[in-house]
């Protein structure tokens, strides 16, 4: 009515973005919100792709509440409008279609991300929001609300209570997935790549008749059999950073994209000695350009695995010894040793006593063992316990030996003036001084300690990370995990200070 006759589209464009804010609203407006006391404010049903149970909830006025206002949700959207959409003459156009039969021109760039195997079950949630929108929005796109909730039949997703089993769940995926990659890859542009998001966390899966494989290898598997092959892995830095000292969380630092091109047709065949062979000759370089990089602990296995897949897709087919061929999965537990391989490999640039810490932590993490063991496994790493002792990161009593915790160490350690500085130990220390300090305070320690001794101990976590979520040692695996991603900061901060004390040096 206010923009007279004829401006249906300006009034459905009000009406779209209206509904947006009442979305955002719902989203702090239902009985699954708690108090957050520190902020005065709800907190959003979503938290996480999921719906939480919840004992009590709080509720405010949706006209003038906390965080649930209608108002300020409104304002959130005109925010958006115009600093996106108010200085750009772009225009663009958005469709409804089934990703498996999809029709479109080719010569397109195409950058996608996928479902994550029965990570999310995506539609089953879109119901929270679908059933307001469709009363608001039906008029306006009678074809995309035509149904009474969110349309969940053809939804690619590995779903056992749709399908009857995991099995048959798994299989639907794979060939889904395999379809709708297979039209991506004949309507692509030539001169481009596919690059694919997929920050799928890998969970083994065993005993399942007809499926063996995690979401990682389904997903592989579907891509090398539409005609794709892997060219790289790219880590891209797409969450939200909860403060550099977020040691509570060990998610996902970074997105994973995969990079794709149309497989040749003229890919040789290789067996499984010389794809092996190209995985140690090529994987190593890769994964130094990831940790020189910084990516996370948390994040090198699933990166690891660009590099080699693409060595694996080069090839047409790799063969075993009996001519079967190698499917992903056994592909994937290759680049998983060859991974250990590169990092056990880096233990030659540790000192003696470090070497020695790091194979005692793996059979004892920092708990005590028989001071026998430990004289043994010192001699094989030619060192002794008492100059460990003297190194500063063991401890004993009573014939019995343990490595000392970061909260075990000296405060106001000094490594200028340690007589036996190890590598073992100034990585702990820089540890127990960002959990009870601050990066600043790290970062005076890596001054201290100069870039080669620093970048040594941060390399080192990559190893501890890999033993510890190995040996389902989650708390300590927190704390390597956590050094690396604040690596950034702290070196930034140890840099600020650098250039004036080498100046005061030069005029002294």
């Amino acid at each position: 009515r206010d923009g007279g006759t004829g401006a249906t589209a300006y009034a459905e464009a009000v009406g779209v973005y209206l509904a947006f804010a009442q979305s955002k609203s719902c989203n702090r407006n239902s009985s699954l919100c708690l108090w957050e006391h520190r902020m005065d404010r709800l907190v959003a049903t979503f938290g996480r792709q999921a719906l939480p149970m919840v004992w009590d909830f709080a509720e405010t006025n949706p006209f003038a509440g906390a965080g649930g206002d209608i108002f300020g949700a409104v304002k959130s959207a005109c925010k958006v409008i115009e600093k996106q959409f108010g200085h750009t003459t772009q225009t663009g156009t958005a469709s409804q279609q089934d990703a498996v039969d999809q029709r479109s021109s080719g010569g397109r760039v195409v950058s996608t991300d996928p479902p994550y195997y029965d990570n999310i079950g995506y539609a089953d949630l879109s119901d929270f929001f679908y059933i307001w929108l469709r009363r608001q929005l039906q008029p306006t796109f009678p074809d995309v609300f035509a149904t009474l909730a969110a349309p969940k039949a053809k939804e690619l997703v590995a779903s056992p209570y749709r399908h009857g089993s995991k099995a048959s769940a798994g299989a639907f995926f794979l060939d889904g997935m395999g379809r709708a990659m297979r039209r991506l890859s004949e309507q692509v542009h030539p001169g481009f790549p596919v690059t694919v998001y997929y920050a799928f966390k890998q969970s083994e899966r065993k005993g399942e008749a007809g499926i063996g494989s995690t979401g990682w290898e389904t997903f592989l598997d579907a891509v090398t059999r539409s005609g794709f092959a892997i060219s790289g892995t790219w880590p891209i830095r797409t969450e939200q950073p909860k403060g550099l000292r977020a040691f509570e969380k060990n998610a996902l630092a970074s997105s994973i994209v995969l990079v794709c091109r149309s497989h040749s047709a003229d890919a040789p065949l290789a067996t499984r000695r010389e794809f092996l062979a190209a995985l140690r000759a090529e994987l190593p370089q890769a994964l130094s350009l990831l940790q020189t990089g910084n990516i996370a602990p948390v994040d090198l296995a699933q990166a690891a695995i660009g590099p080699g897949m693409r060595v694996y897709t080069r090839y047409a087919k790799v063969l075993h010894a009996s001519g079967e061929t190698m499917t992903v999965r056994e592909a994937l537990a290759l680049i998983n040793d060859v991974l250990d391989e590169v990092l056990e490999g880096q233990e030659g640039d540790l000192d003696a006593e470090s070497r020695w810490a790091l194979a005692w932590f793996e059979e004892y993490g920092f708990d005590k063992g028989d001071f026998g063991r430990a004289e043994d496994l010192s001699k094989a790493k030619n060192t002794s316990v008492d100059g460990m002792k003297e190194a500063g990161i063991l401890g004993s009593t009573g014939g019995r030996v343990w490595l000392l915790r970061p909260s075990d160490m000296p405060v106001g350690w000094d490594p200028l003036v340690d007589s036996r500085l190890v590598v073992w130990e100034a990585l702990h220390h820089l540890v127990r001084v960002l959990e009870t300090d601050s990066e600043q305070a790290a970062a005076g320690l890596v001054r201290k300690l100069g870039s080669g001794m620093a970048e040594t101990a941060r390399d080192l976590c990559y190893r501890l990370y890999v033993l510890c979520e190995r040996k389902k040692r989650s708390a300590e695996a927190l704390r390597y995990n956590g050094l690396v991603r604040s690596w950034p900061e702290i070196k930034r901060l140890a840099s600020r200070r650098t250039a004036p004390e080498q100046t005061r040096l030069n005029e002294s």
